[in-house]
């Protein structure tokens, strides 16, 4: 037989692990210094500008 599930538990245990997932990535996304967030704006930046570089033109 199947097992039985309370389908509120059920509920509230997926909505626990959506907040938390959401938590880290607002940790990931707002958790840094100015000076991080600059440093990373900058890589990225970086990057696109070697990316465009390189890239060949038909």
């Amino acid at each position: 037989m199947a097992e039985i599930v309370n389908l509120n538990r059920a509920r509230k245990a997926k909505a626990r692990t959506d907040a938390a997932a959401k938590a880290a990535a607002n940790r990931a996304a707002f958790g840094r210094t100015k000076a991080e967030r600059q440093a990373a704006e900058a890589e990225a930046r970086r990057r696109e500008r070697e990316l465009d570089g390189a890239r060949r033109e038909p």
